[in-house]
Parts: C-alpha cells; structure tokens; sequence
C-alpha cells in the first residue's frame, strides 16, 4: 500500500537542540511537498552566493511530520520514500537516526520498521541544506514527492517491478516481467504471483499466475512472459502505455499489489541509421532543461512538471536532456504520457569540483548507489532512451577519466542494457590544463584592440580547439566508454569525427541557440549525427544573465562577466520562465520545418543607436510586438523568420520592402521600419506566389485579462491552475508598453503558491501577491486546498477588477457543491 506523505509537513531553519530547548521554540511553517525553501528566502547581492544561484542564500531547513502508525502495522513492513532531497538528507524517526542521503536529485528510500511506535503518533523530521554546493539555482528542502509505503512482511519492494519488451515485430510483442519478492517472515511462505497486462482502456489483454515458494529473511525474483498480440507501440507521436498489475497473495488472503505502466518499443543505434525507435530513424529536436520550475522554485509538483512538458513538445522539441542532474519521477511519467524522449542526466561533476562543498565531495563513496538510483527510477519508462554519464568533467580528457567513463557505463549497463549512454563532453575543458596558459595569453594580447577583436578572437580560439588533434586523441577513450560521443558545442567536429570514427554515433548534448540553423542542417545532412539540444529549452533561475544582452556607446567596451544583483535569471531559454514563448523558439521551429508562417519580433528601441554585446548564449533582444511607446518615425529594427524563399514586410498594407529568406540566409531577413501605431504584416512568398502571413497590431488601452490553463482541478497536492494575468486590448493584443502592478487575491479552497513575470532583472519575490507584468504578462499558480471552487480576483490600477472561477472536483469527479 503506498500512501501519499506530502501534506502536513512544517519547515523551519535549522538551529541546535540547545537553542530549541532555551530559546524561543519555533513550530515551524505549514507546508504542503513537493517544497522549495529557498525560494521564500531574501535575495542580497551581499548576503547570497552570488550570481551563479541567482542571489539567494544558503541555508539549513528541517522539516518535521506527526502521523499516526496504527497498532496493526506491527506486522508490517513500513518504509519511505523520498524522490529527492536537497541536499545532505539526514532523516530522524522520533528522534532516532533512520538515514542519510547526500545527493540533491536522486531517489531514496528507508525502513522505518526500527523506529515507530504503534498504537501512537510518530514524528519524522528530515533535515537539508544547501551551502556554496551548485553553479546554478539549487532549492533547498524537500522538493520532490514523498511516499509512506506499508507492506506485508512477504511483499513486492519498492521499484521491485522491471520490465522490458526483448521481442516486437507484426504479430505481436513478448513482454518480459521480473518481479522481486521479498520475505520478512520467520518462516517459509508459499504465495501466488498474478500479473495482468491491460491496455490504455484497462482491458486484460493477457496474465500469467506464478506459484512462488520463498526463505526466511529472504529475496527471489520470478520472471513471466507474456506475449500480447498486434501492440499498440510507444513512440512520441502515439505514446501508447500498457500497466502491469501485479498482485501478490497467499492462503490467508494477505496481499501485496502494485500497478506499473510501461510502453512497447524497440531501440536501434547505428551510424548509418542513426537512432531508430520501432524501426523508424528519429532526430532528436533536444531541450537541455534545469529541474527548477520558475516561480515555484525547485519544488517538482506534478502538473508543473506535466505542463512543461506540454508546452516544450508544443513549440517542436521531441526530447528533453536533463542536465545536469536526474529528472523527477513526475517528470518522467510525464514524459512518458506525451510522448517526449529523455537523456537522463547523472552528474555535473566527478572529482573536480566546481563550486568549495559541491556534489565532488561526494562522488567518490556516493556515485554507484546514486547510478542505480537514477537507472533504478527511469527503468520502466519508455521515455528514457539514454543515460548521461556526466556534463562537461575535465576528466574526460585524460585516462583516468576514460577509466571512471567505462566504470560508470558498465555500471548502467549492468542495470539496463535495454537503453544508450552517453557522456556530454566540452573539447576545450577536456584539454583545459594543457592550453589555457596559451589561451589566456592570446587573449590579453587583444584587450586593448576592443571588444569586437576580443570576441572573435576568443570564437576563433575555442573553434581552433574544439577541431584540435589534442581534442581528438585527449577525448577518443572517453567517447569509445559509451555508446554514444556527446559532443558541447563542437559541431565543428561533427563532419571530421564520422571521417576519423567511422563507427561512432554523435550528438549534440549541448549547443548554442545562435547557430541553429547550421546545427540543425548537419544533423539533417550527417546520418550518424542523432540530434541536437539547445541550451536551454526553458529559461531557469541562476547561472544570470548568461544570454543577455549589454549596451554601449563606448568603442572598446567589452561585456561579459557576471551581472549585478538584482539579476535573477540565465535569460537564455526558448521558452521563459512563465511558459511562454520567446522569439528564439519560433524561429527553431520554422528551422525544424514545423512552422510555415513567418514570426515577426522587433527589436526594444530604449537602446536604439548603441552597440549590442550579445552573450554567446543570446537570442537577439526582441519581442514579437508592435506596441512601442516611442514617437511616431522612431527607426524600429523588424526580424522576419521564415523558410519561404523571400518575404515582403507591410506596415499599414504599404510595402517596406521585400528580402530573401529561407536556409540561404539563415532563415530571416532585417527591416528598418518608421514607428507608427498600426498593422505591421510579414508575407511569405515560394516561387513569387503568396504563402502565408503574419500581423503584429498596435494596442489600444488594455484591460486585464485573467485565463486558466484548465477550468477544472482535481483535490490533491499534485495539481496546479496556471493562470496568466495580461493586459490586453478588446482585440486582444497584448499590450507590452503598459506595465503595471497588479495585485491578486485568492478565496476558496486554494491557496496562491506563486505570482510573477519572466522579468530577468527584479527585486520581486514570487511569495506574495503583488508583482509588476512583464512585456504585458504575469503569471499566477494556484493550488487547490479540497473540492469546491476557487474564486481568483486580478487588481490593477485605473483598470477594473477581474474574477475567475477554477472548479476543484474530488477524485470521484464531484464538486462539494455537488
């Protein structure tokens, strides 16, 4: 039986026994898991660990539980489990010492059995803490779900279901089914093992009965195939899932069950096929994406991490790569409903450390138990096709490092031999030690040439030593480990390695936005060249400013370095915080041949006349807009993205002019347009004949504007509303000049769990319920509290109030109206 365990929680700071005992005793602050601590702590460009993690502190938290353990479970098994942790778990049953576990991302679980008291209520308290440990925003507490697990003594354990599908073809697929039992009895046990395989309808489509016989204080497995004729196989544009519903009982009618989903497909990897899902070649259209999830923090709740993923697949990305850490468990089974392929990511360091009390402390007598953690997690969903080893160690240019690649890789093949590894390897850390002395000098010599010399002396270096002979000798044993060469930004060498490697298979584990189109045409040309992932799909909190843009009228100004407190994100994603769509992703997925209208995106003109400093990570600063609050014939620059052959821009139905577009030109044209209020109208044209088009209108005075992404929710602790706050006209176009505060209330049974824009530079907090919109936008998440319905009320200056209604059904589908 497995309970969920995230309600009723209490998080405080962490302070001594000897201070709780003769100071003021703190009860702590209610709180409902998946929880980010950090997220609620004030920012300081002093009292913080500084731009890397966004200008928040670090910090101690515990949480604290009482529940009650009823007296018959003194002859059960009683364990816990925790997805993750961040960071440092030590875990404390009614005072008692039960556990620790170091590392912030993976699953854990513990035996609670030698600590509870029955008949009574019981007391957990899990301790965390995040201190000086992540190159980007951590989060701090319990950030993933929790669930209390009570079993009887002979029972099926945790993650004790695996399943794999060895053989598919036209007439049907041999589903294979090993289960672990486990015995906590005195005595030897007989019992039966009944699986029932069902479809998405919940139809039996076979099953299979086992009679197991089983020792004492003992472990076994029982492997069952079953064959299941004509399969509705998984792949990411029908991601058909099957469930396994396994039960375990006995004579006395004792009984275990446990119920797991999985999906029919099959994986090929070759360099002249490339990737094959079922048979079929698949481009990876890759996300790099970080766990945090914007105004909420690092807090993984289900829905959050379900709507990400929708809205990742909607702007044309097939996978997701989870850098640098394991995904959630929410997430893959989100994934894994949407049809969204995942490179599980396992660590962003080895024995080099990165940040003075990072995850390398830890790796040396931590790292196999946190492999089979994350391969333990990811093993029966279908959305898992790969595992990363690590991102970016410097290791993986010497021997030692090809030693702990192979090491690691084993390990997951070990445990799943079903799916791919690979490892993210950057050519200029790899040979770091060997040519930065060189590097550096090379560079300072340039300084006072200005920053143009600099910037493309530094590009012209990094290309000179991604497609080095070091590179390739240093990092040739590394790639050999896996199974696949993850190359960072070195598309460089993407045509050179399938001369040199014939046998390998490369992908772009992470590569630079602004050079899509280049990337994109020589996964499309190289067939052993699998993919592509852009870093980053999803902007995030941390790493700030790495795709921003610097002005300045100076000559020999040069930008770059970190950015000042009140920056708070990297700014560098497709999509922001909010979930909406930034230009860099319309443009993406006109490259990928998704999108066949052209995307206009203009230019903010307050820095019309100095000289951009884009970071190598920046899109170019524009939103698509027409609303500007500049004077009539204010020169506006006009991007036009499209893969037509030209297209012709139109402000008030009077041609501007007319450009080519499409691959030759990188897939965009550059308009200076007079600003004047109107319609501004971008066509496409193929072979002189009008394809499609797209219009940008000038907003009139704006209303508030307040819609739900669903208008119905269910009760429990995983759901969330996400309702966007926009100023918009009666036409509905956004009004991006008139920013304004807006204030939002909440009544019924909901509480507001975050309220923000994807402003990258802000002293706002996402904990109260005041924010200032952004380019016209906000954006409130609403938690639902039980059944009934949630009234939310929008204020703003000189602009009337908005309410909406979002329904929150039990899960039988009744409303307590009902």
């Amino acid at each position: 039986m497995k309970i969920p365990f995230n309600t009723d929680w209490s998080v405080k700071p962490k302070v001594s026994s000897f201070t709780d005992v003769v100071g003021s005793r703190n009860s702590g602050k209610p709180v409902t898991l998946p929880h980010d601590a950090m997220i609620e702590f004030p920012r300081s460009a002093t009292d913080s660990e500084g731009a890397s993690t966004a200008y928040f502190p670090g910090g101690v938290v515990e949480y604290t539980k009482t529940f009650d353990v009823p007296e018959e479970w003194r002859d059960k098994c009683v364990s816990i489990e925790f997805q993750a942790v961040y960071r440092d778990a030590m875990v404390f049953v009614n005072g008692s010492f039960a556990g620790q576990h170091r590392n912030g991302y993976t699953p854990f679980w513990l035996s609670l059995d030698a600590h509870l008291r029955h008949g009574e209520p019981n007391t957990i308290r899990v301790e965390a803490r995040a201190h000086q440990d992540s190159r980007w925003y951590s989060g701090l507490g319990i950030h993933r779900d929790v669930t209390l697990i009570v079993s009887p003594l002979v029972h099926i354990p945790v993650n004790g279901v695996r399943i794999t599908t060895p053989e598919i073809d036209d007439d049907g697929a041999l589903i294979s089914i090993a289960t672990s039992i486990r015995s906590d009895d005195r005595r030897t046990r007989e019992v039966t093992l009944r699986t029932e395989v069902c479809d998405e309808n919940g139809q039996i489509v076979n099953h299979e009965k086992s009679t197991v016989t089983i020792a004492p204080q003992a472990s076994t497995t029982v492997r069952q195939r079953l064959f299941v004729a004509q399969p509705q196989l998984w792949n990411t544009d029908h991601p058909h899932l099957y469930r396994a519903r396994i039960t375990l009982s006995d004579l006395n009618q004792e009984q275990d069950e446990t119920t797991v989903a999985f999906g029919v497909r099959k994986l090929q990897l070759d360099p002249h096929h490339g990737l094959r899902i079922n048979g079929k070649t698949v481009k990876l259209r890759g996300a790099c994406i970080h766990h945090d999830n914007g105004l909420l923090g690092a807090a993984a709740i289900g829905r959050a991490e379900e709507r990400r993923i929708e809205i990742l697949k909607s702007a044309g990305f097939n996978a997701i790569r989870s850098s640098h850490n394991t995904a959630s468990s929410a997430m893959l089974d989100a994934c894994d409903r949407l049809g969204m392929l995942v490179v599980d990511e396992a660590f962003d360091m080895w024995f080099e450390g990165m940040k003075a009390f990072d995850y390398s402390l830890d790796f040396p007598e931590w790292w196999e138990r946190d492999i089979e953690a994350m391969v333990t997690k990811g093993f029966n969903h279908p959305s898992v096709i790969m595992y990363s080893i690590a991102n970016e160690v410097p290791e993986a240019g010497s021997g030692n490092g090809a030693i702990w690649g192979r090491r690691i890789a084993e390990k997951i093949r070990s445990l799943d031999d079903t799916r791919f590894t690979t490892n993210a390897v950057s050519s200029f850390w790899a040979v770091s030690g060997e040519i930065l002395e060189e590097f550096v000098a090379e560079v300072s010599s340039l300084e006072a040439r200005g920053v143009n010399d600099v910037m493309n002396a530094m590009t012209d270096i990094f290309d000179r030593i991604t497609t080095s002979d070091l590179v390739t000798q240093r990092t040739a044993e590394s790639h050999a480990a896996v199974d696949v060469a993850g190359l960072n930004y070195a598309e460089q060498r993407y045509k050179t390695d399938g001369a040199l490697f014939p046998n390998r298979v490369v992908l772009g584990t992470e590569t630079n936005p602004r050079q899509t189109d280049i990337i994109w045409g020589l996964v499309e040309e190289l067939p052993y060249v699998i993919g592509d992932f852009t870093w980053t799909g999803w902007d995030y909190l941390g790493e700030v400013g790495l795709g921003r843009t610097d002005y300045t009228d100076k000559e020999g100004a040069a930008g770059g370095g970190d950015p000042d407190y009140p920056w708070l994100l990297a700014w560098c994603g497709d999509i922001d915080i909010t979930g909406y769509r930034r230009p860099a992703s319309y443009y993406r997925e006109i490259v990928y041949g998704l999108r066949k209208e052209p995307y206009l995106a203009v230019f903010r003109p307050e820095h019309r006349g100095k000289r951009r400093l884009e970071m190598q990570w920046a899109w170019t600063d524009t939103i698509s807009s027409w609303t500007w609050a500049v004077p009539s014939g204010t020169p506006m620059e006009v991007e036009v993205y499209s893969d037509a052959a030209e297209v012709k821009l139109l402000l008030d139905g009077v041609s501007v002019g007319r450009a080519q577009t499409g691959p030759a030109n990188h897939y965009r044209a550059l308009f200076t347009v007079p600003y004047q209020p109107g319609t501004l109208t971008a066509i496409a044209y193929d072979n002189g004949a009008e394809r499609s088009r797209t219009t940008l209108t000038t907003a009139s005075e704006p209303a508030l504007t307040v819609t739900a992404d669903r208008g119905q929710l269910t009760a429990n602790e995983t759901d969330l509303a996400f309702v966007a706050l926009e100023l918009r006209d009666p036409a509905g176009n956004l009004a991006t000049s008139a920013d304004r505060e807006i204030s939002v209330k909440i009544t019924g049974p909901g509480i507001l769990q975050g309220l923000g824009s994807a402003r990258p530079v802000s002293t706002e907090s996402f904990n109260t319920s005041r924010c200032t919109t952004f380019d016209g936008r906000a954006l409130a998440i609403v938690r639902p509290t039980g059944p009934g319905t949630i009234q939310v009320t929008v204020s703003a200056p000189r602009i009337d109030d908005v309410h909406h209604e979002i329904a929150v059904i039990t899960a039988e589908g009744l409303t307590l109206n009902e």
